[in-house]
């Protein structure tokens, strides 16, 4: 059974929370547990395929400039805190799952549950199947201290400021199964939950000036919005989602897991948003 070996979660809280907002970054984790390692069947830079590349680093600017960043230190082929909490692949497990596992939704029929069945391109995580306790304590270990964060953080924002908006921060594949370049996917995909989780003027501001700062920009295809922007938002009190996916091609080697010339350039344009997130917060009737 997987033990702690470091903290689940690190938050970066800023000197003076001045922005209406929570930046959240659940997948970038990168602390693979030797264990978890040994007993997988794929190698630590096959394992890697699913991972955030420094997305938390992307996004490093938030603290400093007035709003806090919660991010997962376990990866999600671990266990991925971007999901209700027991999507669990029954076929996975050498014992019976308990009544309350969520086996039939689409994203444990895919092999991405809770704890994941495959990597983003497809190949098997586990050498061979695991026990319901050991699941159960990755979810002590990374998920339900990741959520009880989260939540804490958007109720302090929004006894502040009366409003909060999760950022919910992701990267994308830029590539094929194959290996080819994905042409046809915009640089930043931008997930409202078609409109759901997010109000148009907060989207809008994102849309506009990651658009003016010369990227390619769509919402809601193919990534609409994951478990978290489902799960936390809610604009009738409020509290508003939006996830960004960013194409991995823009900032590093998908094959190495290297970072490219790119990675300071994506870094400083999405500072700039922060920063007109501090200066210029959009504001609206809800």
């Amino acid at each position: 059974m997987t033990r702690l070996k470091i903290e689940p979660i690190e938050v970066l809280y800023p000197d003076d929370w001045t922005i209406p907002a929570v930046f959240s970054s659940p997948h970038s984790g990168s602390y693979y547990p030797s264990d978890f390692v040994e007993q997988s069947a794929l190698n630590l830079i096959s394992l890697r395929q699913s991972e955030d590349f420094k997305v938390n680093e992307i996004f490093s600017a938030a603290p400093a400039l007035g709003a806090p960043l919660l991010r997962a230190s376990y990866p999600r082929a671990f266990c991925d805190v971007n999901r209700d909490a027991y999507e669990l692949d029954p076929s996975m497990f050498e014992d019976r799952l308990p009544t309350y596992a969520k086996t039939n939704t689409p994203r444990v029929s895919a092999g991405i549950g809770t704890i994941p069945k495959i990597v983003t391109a497809g190949a098997m995580i586990h050498k061979s199947q695991i026990t319901f306790k050991e699941a159960a304590s990755r979810l002590e270990i990374c998920y339900f201290p990741y959520h009880e964060t989260l939540q804490s953080l958007l109720k302090e924002c929004l006894d502040r400021f009366g409003i909060a908006l999760l950022v919910d921060c992701h990267s994308m594949p830029g590539n094929t199964l194959q290996g080819d370049r994905d042409e046809g996917l915009s640089d930043i995909v931008l997930g409202t939950r078609f409109g759901r989780s997010c109000h148009e003027e907060l989207s809008d501001f994102f849309y506009d000036h990651l658009s003016s700062a010369g990227y390619s920009v769509t919402y809601n295809s193919p990534y609409a919005g994951g478990y978290i922007t489902q799960r936390y938002a809610n604009q009738s009190q409020n509290i508003h989602a939006l996830q960004i996916e960013i194409n991995r091609n823009l900032y590093m080697d998908q094959s190495s897991l290297t970072s490219n010339l790119g990675m300071q350039e994506l870094e400083t344009n999405i500072t700039s948003l922060i920063q007109q997130l501090h200066e210029n917060f959009p504001v609206f009737e809800n």
